[in-house]
């Protein structure tokens, strides 16, 4: 049997999406609009690491599912002291793909407009 080597990837990614709300008291996550977890193909409680572009902070979490087109992009619980309401993350998935298969691999990549409207999926 051959051993199999695996290489972690960036499975799918938010980019550019504006945080519209923070909730300190909440447990913890980061709430996202259901169309871009759709459009990303994010599940609901995946791990996600946020970059934070206005204050350079990369807060690991979990996804929970928010409404249906209301743009809502949530810093919850402790990630709510990382970000404020207006500043601009990208939300990246990850996952550990053969690296045989690496090459040919390429990630969902939603980008967003201001208001977290989807503008294109590549």
């Amino acid at each position: 049997m051959e051993n199999a080597n695996y290489i972690e990837m960036c499975r799918a990614k938010i980019h550019r999406a504006t945080v519209t709300e923070s909730n300190l008291d909440y447990e913890g996550s980061i709430t996202i609009d259901a169309d871009l977890i759709d459009a990303a193909g994010l599940y609901e409680f995946e791990k996600v690491h946020v970059l934070n572009l206005n204050t350079s902070s990369r807060i690991e979490t979990y996804v929970i599912k928010g409404e249906r087109s209301s743009g809502v992009i949530c810093l919850n619980g402790a990630a709510a002291r990382l970000g404020t309401i207006g500043d601009p993350v990208i939300i990246i998935s990850y996952f550990h793909i053969l690296e045989k298969d690496a090459a040919s691999f390429k990630p969902q990549v939603v980008l967003v407009d201001k208001q977290n409207k989807i503008k294109n999926v590549r």
